[in-house]
């Protein structure tokens, strides 16, 4: 039996019109005409009766459907399962994010990637801010959404999923919390928060720069190993902190505001993982994330004519 002959029988018996199972199937509607005439001769008698108006199931068919499609369903999660295992595609793909960057860009690359390898299952977890890459190197996560930069040998940088605006959070009564943006030429003079002792230098650096791109010097003070003890000590004192839009989607202090911060790069978001550990969930993982991201980004604008 033609396997071809079955996933057309089927596409029919759930469509009921030659032309939708041919525009599914990628067919011309004569030739699904040829593979349901040739299945028919095989079993030995008519599924379908046909009319100029409609195209319906006989009882023949109908049974044939119920049977034939549960063993075919089977016969594809049997096909599709010794593939995974060829690919390596099975066990568990743990994946790790800092929480300042969950959203849409991570959760439907998830979403996808359990759809597409059943075999797979795929554990998230959120990761401390403080110390972000331990994860990675003990073993507890496959792959990372972590912020940029990362300047770490041993970790290899994949795709940017996302970018946000940087903000600076500032106290209620801080006199910067008056304006309607700040520019980084504005704090010198205020104390930066720059993270909690254990942060790794290059991203310390890169959101909390000692110098502004004048060669003002900022002062920095280190404070909070997670983002709610940094923003309790925003509020609390007269630290201001310069960080992204992404943070306070997602955490919230009522003591603390936010206003545009210019003089600064977008803070970007990407996935990592260890060189020496890449395999081929992580090849698929990665793969599949930039791709939901080119989709998620909107069509250049037309120019007038």
């Amino acid at each position: 039996m033609d396997l071809t002959e079955i996933e057309t029988f089927l596409a029919l018996a759930q469509e009921l019109h030659f032309g939708r199972t041919a525009e599914r199937m990628g067919l011309s509607q004569s030739r699904v005409s040829q593979l349901i005439r040739s299945l028919e001769r095989h079993i030995g008698a008519p599924l379908f009766t046909r009319t100029s108006r409609r195209v319906e199931l006989t009882l023949l068919g109908e049974h044939t459907r119920r049977t034939l499609g549960a063993a075919y369903t089977d016969l594809r999660r049997s096909y599709d399962e010794a593939c995974a295992i060829a690919q390596g595609m099975v066990g568990t793909l743990r994946v790790g994010f800092l929480g300042c960057l969950n959203g849409p860009p991570l959760t439907d690359t998830v979403v996808v990637f359990g759809r597409r390898h059943p075999a797979c299952d795929v554990v998230v977890t959120e990761v401390a801010w403080r110390d972000p890459y331990s994860p990675l190197r003990n073993g507890e996560v496959d792959v990372l959404l972590t912020l940029l930069p990362t300047d770490e040998p041993d970790l290899q940088v994949g795709p940017v999923l996302v970018s946000h605006g940087r903000v600076l959070a500032v106290g209620l009564d801080h006199p910067l919390g008056e304006r309607e943006s700040v520019d980084i030429e504005d704090l010198a003079g205020w104390v930066l928060l720059d993270g909690p002792a254990e942060l790794p230098e290059a991203l310390r650096h890169g959101f909390c720069p000692p110098f502004t791109p004048t060669g003002r010097p900022l002062r920095r003070g280190r404070g909070g190993s997670t983002y709610q003890e940094a923003l309790h000590n925003v509020a609390t004192g007269e630290t201001v902190w310069t960080t992204h839009e992404g943070l306070f989607r997602a955490y919230r202090h009522p003591g603390v505001v936010h206003r545009p911060l210019s003089g600064l790069p977008r803070a970007n978001g990407a996935l990592v993982w260890r060189a020496d550990t890449e395999n081929a969930k992580v090849r698929a993982f990665t793969s599949l994330a930039a791709r939901t991201v080119c989709d998620r980004a909107p069509a250049p604008a037309r120019r007038p004519a």
